[in-house]
């Protein structure tokens, strides 16, 4: 009997060509108005500081909130977004079209609103999303000491969140102590502790994050490679208590930004630490995306939520999974031999998933770039742009264009992506580590492959040469 995951690698095989004949770049993302939406948000003062996080659903304008919210280190990372479009783009596009405007300077700027954030905070687990545009500005000046204490002060808050006996960091706190809520979105802030671990040489930060990841790969994805959004531990024993949803339509749907969040987040795990079996789930939560994508190439905010009423689609889930399938493409790059050919069927893909999003969410009278995002639909926030999307919609765009895929012109190249490079992940160049030998051994010593019923790394990999 096949199993699934070696189903749909079977399945990867036939489609990168058949996808790559018809695939185009939307026009939109590098259209003059991208820059000049970005920057008339930035130029408007906001005193005291507050950061935009979603839109109003009649006529686009921000909402803004405290600093001390989760999202609120997208703005300023879409910022630095835009200077490193500057760097990309200065020999193809008009300077007009980024209209000349010192982008780092902002990023900078909009950032420093979170330094209070540093040591006092409620978002929990999400310091990790605060930390991106400090983690950007450590890759232009590496050794700019603000950003420097800002990741590591996020990295230590996090790690301090962590229960050994669960084996994961706790996303939200609750009443009762021993209830363990873990959310798939988790993965995400992961990222911080490679960071902060690279800076100061804090094994235990990585430790703590493939322990994560482990449990999270086990505990989280379905051996269909669809996911829960809720884990509840036992805080004291490490058992499972439950697994449920908080945004998603049930507890045994397919929430679709919280696989969009698992499909980055496993491939940066193996752009970290170059362990195959994270690109395994990460390749196995993919497909089942990919496969669930309706006809009309909408991404809808749950996967399985009926169609009757019609389920609103969550463009921010498409980004956010297009930018984790172009991640997913440079792993398989790195592999040696190289697999190109899962490599073009991934880059392909995200290209695809933007396009047809992008015609669906774009509205140039918005004050975000993109319209028809999903909050929280149980909450009836819905319909609405994005911080997230928007930000995950520029970076996809300038992923692009690094990797040698697409000009600034908007239009594709026709090559396979470059060997991956330092900036196209959040975070400076990966870090290989003692923990990509343990091949994703959890507490319980069984791998993470083996737990989701996966094939071989030996035919995993072979499926794909050419």
């Amino acid at each position: 009997m096949v199993s699934p995951m070696l189903k749909s690698l079977l399945l990867l095989l036939a489609a990168p060509c058949v996808l790559g004949a018809d695939v185009s770049l939307p026009a939109e993302l590098f259209s003059p108005l991208v820059a000049q939406k970005i920057l008339a948000t930035a130029t408007q003062v906001q005193n005291p500081v507050k950061y935009p996080q979603w839109t109003d659903r009649d006529t686009g304008a921000w909402d803004y909130f405290n600093p001390d919210t989760w999202t609120s280190g997208f703005f300023p990372a879409t910022l630095y977004e835009l200077n490193r479009r500057t760097t990309l783009c200065a020999a193809e596009v008009d300077a007009q079209s980024l209209n000349g405007s010192d982008w780092l300077l902002l990023g900078q700027t909009w950032s420093a609103g979170e330094v209070p954030s540093e040591t006092n905070t409620g978002v929990g687990h999400d310091v990790g999303f605060l930390s991106f545009p400090f983690v950007n500005e450590l890759q232009l000046h590496p050794d700019n000491q603000s950003a420097i204490t800002a990741v590591n002060d996020f990295a230590n808050h996090l790690a301090g969140r962590f229960n050994p006996i669960v084996g994961c960091t706790r996303s939200w706190d609750t009443t009762d102590p021993t209830d363990f809520q873990v959310i798939i979105d988790n993965m995400m802030n992961l990222e911080v502790l490679f960071v902060s671990a690279n800076l100061t040489g804090n094994h235990t930060l990585i430790d703590i994050a493939t322990s994560h990841a482990d449990h999270t790969a086990i505990n989280h994805v379905r051996p269909d490679g669809s996911s829960f959004h809720v884990v509840d531990y036992n805080s004291t024993t490490g058992d499972v208590i439950s697994r449920h949803t908080s945004q998603g339509y049930a507890d045994n749907s397919t929430w679709s930004r919280g696989q969009a969040w698992g499909i980055y987040g496993f491939a940066n795990m193996f752009h970290h630490t170059q362990n195959t079996s994270y690109l395994d789930v990460s390749r196995h939560m993919a497909q089942y995306f990919i496969e669930h994508i309706p006809d009309d190439g909408i991404v809808p905010w749950d996967f399985n939520a009926p169609l009757d009423p019609p389920r609103p689609a969550d463009s921010s889930a498409s980004m956010i999974a297009a930018s984790g399938l172009i991640l997913l493409s440079q792993g398989e790059l790195s592999l040696s031999p190289p697999n190109t050919t899962g490599s073009d069927y991934y880059i392909n893909t995200a290209i695809q998933v933007i396009a047809n999003n992008t015609a669906l969410a774009w509205r140039p009278s918005w004050q975000s770039l993109l319209a028809n995002g999903t909050v929280n639909n149980p909450q009836h926030n819905n319909l609405t742009g994005i911080v997230y999307g928007d930000y995950y919609f520029v970076k996809g765009a300038n992923d692009l264009v690094q990797l040698g895929v697409a000009t600034c012109n908007g239009t594709l190249t026709g090559a396979l992506p470059s060997t991956p490079s330092n900036g196209s992940a959040p975070g400076p160049a990966a870090t290989h580590t003692d923990a990509a030998q343990n091949n994703g051994a959890g507490a319980g010593g069984a791998t993470v492959a083996t737990m989701l019923g996966a094939v071989s790394g030996a035919v995993l990999l072979g499926s794909f040469m050419i």
